[in-house]
Order: C-alpha cells, then sequence, then structure tokens
C-alpha cells in the first residue's frame, strides 16, 4: 500500500506509562519532516507524469511526414523519422529511479535518526547508571566511616567505663580488707577484755584506741 502525506499526518499512536520510548516532540517534528518529504516527491512525480504524457500527446505530430517537393526527383524522398518515438520512456524510467533514490534517501534519514535516537538514549541510560553507583558508592563510604567513628568513640568509653570499675573493684578490695582487720582487732580486744576483772575489762574497752576504717573512698 502507497504510503501518502495523509497517512503520515493522520497516523496517531498509542501513548505509553513507564516504558522506554521516544520523545513525542522530536517524533512529531520528524513525522513533519516526512509529510513535506513524501509531498515534495509526489509534486515531484506529478509533473514528471505531465511532462510524459505532453510528451506522448506531441509524437504523432512530430512523426508526420514532410510535404513532396512539386520537381521529381530521381528516387522517392523517405518520410522523416519522428524525433525519438522511445524517448517518452527516458522520463519514466529516470523519474523512477529518482523516486526510488528518493524513497532510499528517506529511509536512510529515518534509519540514521532512529539510531541517533537510540544511541543518546544509551549514552544517557549509561550514564544515569554510572552516576547512581558513584552516589550508593559515596553514601555506604560515608556511612561506613560514620560507623567507624562511632564504633571508636563506643570502644574509648567502654575502656574509660572498664578503667573506673577496675578502680573501684580495688578500692572495695582494700576497703573490706581495712574493714576486716579493724574487726579483728576489735575482737581480739574484747577477748583479751573478757580474761580481765569486769571492772577493769570494761575499762580498757573504753580505752581502745584503735582508729576504724576509712569511708573516704566511698565518698561517706
Amino acid at each position: 500500500m502507497a504510503l501518502t502525506p495523509e497517512d503520515v499526518v493522520n497516523k496517531r499512536f498509542q501513548p505509553t506509562k513507564f516504558r522506554e520510548g521516544y520523545d513525542q516532540d522530536e517524533v512529531d517534528d520528524f513525522l513533519d519532516e516526512v509529510v513535506v518529504e513524501l509531498r515534495r516527491l509526489n509534486g515531484e512525480n506529478e509533473e514528471l507524469r505531465q511532462r510524459l504524457a505532453a510528451a506522448e500527446s506531441g509524437a504523432p505530430q512530430a512523426a508526420a511526414p514532410a510535404p513532396v517537393p512539386s520537381f521529381t526527383a530521381p528516387e522517392p524522398t523517405p518520410a522523416p523519422v519522428a524525433a525519438p518515438i522511445a524517448a517518452p520512456v527516458v522520463p519514466s524510467a529516470s523519474a523512477e529511479a529518482e523516486e526510488q533514490a528518493s524513497t532510499t534517501n528517506l529511509l536512510q534519514l529515518a534509519r540514521r535518526l532512529h539510531e541517533e535516537h537510540v544511541r543518546e538514549g544509551a549514552e544517557k541510560r549509561d550514564a544515569l547508571i554510572a552516576e547512581g553507583h558513584a552516589t550508593a558508592a559515596r553514601v555506604v563510604a560515608e556511612s561506613e566511616a560514620k560507623q567507624r567513628a562511632q564504633i571508636g568513640a563506643l570502644e574509648k568509653e567502654r575502656s574509660t567505663l572498664e578503667a573506673k570499675i577496675e578502680e573501684l573493684r580495688t578500692f572495695e578490695r582494700d576497703y573490706r580488707a581495712k574493714l576486716k582487720s579493724y574487726i579483728e582487732g576489735q575482737l581480739r580486744d574484747l577477748d583479751a577484755s573478757a580474761a580481765q576483772a569486769p571492772s577493769a575489762g570494761f575499762g580498757a574497752a573504753q580505752g581502745n584506741d584503735t582508729p576504724a576504717p576509712s569511708f573516704q573512698g566511698f565518698g561517706v
């Protein structure tokens, strides 16, 4: 089926959503160029048909015999042959060849534009993918750096707390040892006082000067 400019103008495409495709404005502009080219080719073809028809209609008149002269020639002069009877075929073949060449050029132009659009789309896609990978790598690197910094701060805080805990444990052991020594000393004093007279023992118990363990380490 022959393609006419009206077919191109009246052609409607279904819109797509969320799928890859071409820019609608660019497609419309290209179709406008195709319509202009088709109309130009149709005009040239029509002009060539008119020339061909005019040449075919004028061929019999050109082939009419010339008038015979009044004197008698030694030999009859043959009628002049019409200019090129087969000449009308040349414009037809040339028009067909030109039409085929124009159609081929138009198809090559459409194919080249299609390849350019596909190449540009692939380049944009690759650029977006590379940018996405770079952004993801940067975000991951920043997250890992923050995580390492937080882990370092927590390790430092844990070391500080462990040192304080060990210090408190040492203080607790020393305090328990001093308290045990103080209690044992008090018990020995009581035992020694029990062996003496009640009055003497009571006075000795009251005069015990053994110091009590200090509670300063616990903030008491």
